[in-house]
C-alpha cells in the first residue's frame, strides 16, 4: 500500500491525523522471564464520557483470525481516578469510562511466547514485538499518530524498528497512524546491527540472538546484492530506509512490512549451502513484497478491516509471483548457480504436481480460502487444496516464458510487474481483471483464455511453453522404481510407527489405511519407525502384502498392493540440442548481476 492507502475500515470517518493528539504507549519488560510485556497506553478522549478500545484479530500478510486478545490480562484504568474498570464489549473490544477527562491511561499485560513472525516472543534476553497482538487502540482513532517508547531492562542495549525514531527520546518511535504501527514490528535486546546503503538509502540487517553463530558481515553483503538487484528490476527503491529484522532461532519464516521485514531462521543456516541459500531466498521474497503487496496490492487488501477477514482472489500475485521472483532475483544477483535455481523451480513443479488438491481447487479459490484452509492445514489438506505460493510461483515461470516467446524476448513478466506498479500502486490497488489486463497488454496478445485456464480451473498446467522458450527438458530424478510406495506419510511417536497422512488415489487409501493407524507389521514381520523405509525396499511396485495395524487399540489386517512413487520426472535441465535463440532466451531470463561495490559496515 502507498501512504494514501494506509487507512482502515475500522473507525472510518475520524478527523484528519494532523489535527489529532497522539495515542502513546510505553512498553516495560520487568516480567520478561515470564514472557510478559507490560503496556501503558494513553488515549485522547475528545471530552467524550467513554471511549471504545480495540485490538486487531489478525496480522496483515498472515491470513488467519488469531484472536490476539486472548493474551491480554490485568487491564486497569490508572487515570483519571477514580473511574470504573474497563468493560469487555466484544471479544476484542473494551469500553472505558473517562469521567470527561481529556486523556485516559490504561495499563494491561500481554503474554508473548509464540515464536513466529506474526506474534510475540518475550524472554530474558530479547523481545520480538508485533503490533497487532500488542497495541490496543481507539476504535475511532486509527488515523491518529501512535507513539511507542520502550523501557529496556538491564542488559538490553538496543532496539530497532522500521518506524522513524522520535527525536531526543531513545528507544522511542513514531507511527503516523495505526496502519503504520501495525506494519512495523519492533525488536529489543542485545542486537547485532549491520548497516549498508543502496542508492543512498540506508538498510539495516539486525541479527537478534546472533551469539557468534552467524557471519553478519557476509550476510549483510549478500543482502545488499539482493537489494541492488531488486532496485534494478523495479527502477527505484520505494522507501526511505529498510530494516531486516532477523531472529536467529530454531523457528523459520518471514513476514513483509512496508519498511521492514521480520525473518526467522535456524542459527545453523549459514553452516550449509542449502540452509544459507534458503535464507537468502527468504530475504529476497520478503523484500520483493516492499513493492508487490505493500504498495502494489489487491484492492481488497486495503483499507484493512482488522476485526474480520479480508478476502481476495489475487494472492497468486501477491505471494505466488513474489515466490517466483524471490528465488529468481537471488540468482540474478549472482548468489546462486543456474543449476541451483533450476533445482528450485523443479522442486516447485514437483511439489505442485504431486499434490492431489491441484485437481480440486483453483488457485484463485485457494487465495480466497486462505483464511480457512492455507493457515489451517490438516492431514487431508493436500487432497483438497493447493498452495497459492507454489502454484503461483509455477504460473509465474510459465507466464514469463509465454510473454518472452510472444514478444520474441522483447518483453517479460518483469515488464508486467513494472507496468502494474505504474498503473495500480497507490490508494486504489488493482482488481483481478485489471492485473490480468496488464499481462495481455505487455504480451501484445489476448492472454485471457490462458489466464482463465491456469487460474480459475483445475486443468493440468502445460509446461511445453516453458520448455520450448528456454530450451529445457524434464529428466528423471533419483529413481525409486524398485521401492514399493503406498502414498502415506508416517511419524515416529513414542517408538511407534504412526500414519500421519494418506494421499488421495494411492495404494494406501485403496487398502483402507487411515490417519493415526499404528503400523505394527508388514507381511507378518514387526516393523519399527527406523525400519520402515528399508522395509519398503523389500516390496517392489506390484507386489502385495498384509499390514497389521492398530486403530484405536483394535488390531486390523489390511491387504495392500504396492505402487510406484510418482514425482521423480520433474527435474529441469537445459537441452543439449537447444537452439541459439533458446540459449539466448535462457540467458536473458537468468541474467546475473555484477558484484556489489560498497561493503556493509557493522555497529
Amino acid at each position: 500500500m502507498t501512504r494514501d492507502a494506509q487507512t482502515s475500515r475500522t473507525g472510518a470517518g475520524t478527523q484528519p491525523a494532523a489535527a489529532d493528539a497522539a495515542i502513546t504507549y510505553t512498553l516495560r519488560f520487568d516480567q520478561a522471564t515470564a514472557h510478559y510485556v507490560d503496556v501503558e497506553a494513553s488515549y485522547p478522549t475528545g471530552g467524550q464520557p467513554q471511549v471504545e478500545l480495540m485490538m486487531a484479530v489478525w496480522t496483515p500478510g498472515s491470513y488467519l483470525v488469531r484472536e490476539y486478545s486472548r493474551h491480554v490480562e490485568a487491564m486497569t484504568v490508572t487515570s483519571p481516578s477514580p473511574v470504573a474498570s474497563p468493560v469487555k464489549s466484544r471479544k476484542n473490544r473494551w469500553t472505558v469510562q473517562t469521567g470527561g477527562a481529556p486523556r485516559v491511561t490504561v495499563r494491561y499485560r500481554v503474554y508473548g511466547r509464540e515464536m513466529s513472525v506474526r506474534t510475540n516472543w518475550i524472554e530474558s534476553r530479547f523481545a520480538l514485538i508485533n503490533a497487532a497482538p500488542t497495541f490496543i487502540t481507539l476504535v475511532d482513532g486509527l488515523q491518529r499518530p501512535h507513539h511507542v517508547s520502550l523501557s529496556l531492562p538491564e542488559g538490553w542495549t538496543s532496539s530497532m524498528s522500521g518506524l522513524p525514531d522520535e527525536p531526543g527520546r531513545p528507544h522511542s518511535y513514531v507511527a503516523t497512524d495505526f496502519d503504520t504501527l501495525v506494519d512495523s514490528p519492533l525488536v529489543a535486546g542485545d542486537l547485532a546491527v549491520y548497516e549498508f546503503e543502496v542508492g543512498g538509502t540506508p538498510h539495516y540487517l539486525v541479527n537478534i540472538n546472533e551469539n557468534g553463530s552467524w557471519d553478519g558481515v557476509r550476510a549483510a553483503a549478500d543482502v545488499q546484492r539482493i537489494v541492488r538487484e531488486q532496485e534494478r528490476l523495479w527502477g527505484s527503491l520505494p522507501y526511505q530506509k529498510y530494516v531486516f529484522l532477523n531472529a536467529i532461532t530454531e523457528a523459520s519464516g518471514g513476514l513483509e512490512h512496508r519498511n521492514s521485514t521480520m525473518l526467522m531462521t535456524s542459527r545453523w543456516a549459514m553452516g550449509t549451502r542449502e540452509g544459507y541459500l534458503g535464507w537468502l531466498n527468504l530475504v529476497s521474497h520478503e523484500l520483493f513484497h516492499a513493492w508487490n503487496v505493500k504498495r502494489l496490492r489487491p484492492a481488497a487488501l486495503g483499507p484493512f478491516d482488522y476485526e474480520q477477514e479480508n478476502y481476495t482472489p489475487s494472492l497468486w500475485v501477491a505471494e505466488g509471483l513474489t515466490s517466483y521472483y524471490g528465488d529468481l532475483l537471488v540468482h540474478r544477483a549472482g548468489l546462486s548457480t543456474p543449476q541451483e535455481y533450476l533445482a528450485l523451480v523443479s522442486a516447485e513443479i514437483r511439489s505442485l504436481e504431486t499434490t492431489p488438491g491441484r485437481l480440486v481447487q483453483p488457485v484463485t479459490q485457494a487465495s480466497y480460502d486462505a483464511w480457512i484452509k492455507h493457515y489451517r492445514q490438516d492431514e487431508n489438506s493436500p487432497n483438497t487444496s493447493v498452495s497459492y505460493y507454489t502454484k503461483g510461483a509455477v504460473i509465474g515461470a510459465l507466464l514469463d516464458a509465454r510473454i518472452r516467446a510472444a514478444t520474441h524476448s522483447r518483453r517479460s513478466l518483469d515488464d508486467v510487474m513494472r507496468l502494474a506498479y505504474q498503473r495500480h500502486a497507490g490508494a486504489r490497488g488493482y482488481t483481478e481483471p485489471q492485473f490480468r489486463a496488464v499481462i495481455s497488454e505487455v504480451a501484445g496478445i489476448d492472454f485471457a483464455p490462458v489466464l482463465t485456464r491456469v487460474l480459475d480451473t483445475t486443468e493440468p498446467l502445460d509446461y511445453a511453453p516453458l520448455l520450448d522458450a528456454f530450451g529445457l527438458s524434464f529428466v528423471p530424478g533419483d529413481s525409486r522404481a524398485t521401492r514399493g510406495w503406498l502414498g502415506i506419510t508416517t511419524r515416529a511417536e513414542a517408538g511407534r510407527l504412526v500414519v500421519s497422512q494418506v494421499r488421495r488415489d494411492t495404494p494406501g487409501l485403496a487398502a483402507g489405511v487411515s490417519v493415526d493407524d499404528e503400523i505394527l507389521a508388514v507381511g507378518d514381520y514387526r516393523v519399527r519407525p527406523d525400519q520402515w523405509e528399508r522395509r519398503l525396499d523389500q516390496y517392489p511396485p506390484g507386489t502385495t502384502a498384509t499390514l497389521l495395524v492398530a486403530r484405536r487399540e483394535q488390531l486390523m489386517r489390511l491387504d495392500v498392493t504396492f505402487g510406484q512413487e510418482p514425482g521423480n520426472e520433474w527435474r529441469l535441465q537445459p537441452r543439449a540440442s537447444s537452439s541459439d535463440a533458446q540459449v539466448a532466451a535462457r540467458e536473458a531470463w537468468l541474467s546475473a548481476s555484477g558484484d556489489a561495490t560498497a561493503a556493509p559496515s557493522a555497529r
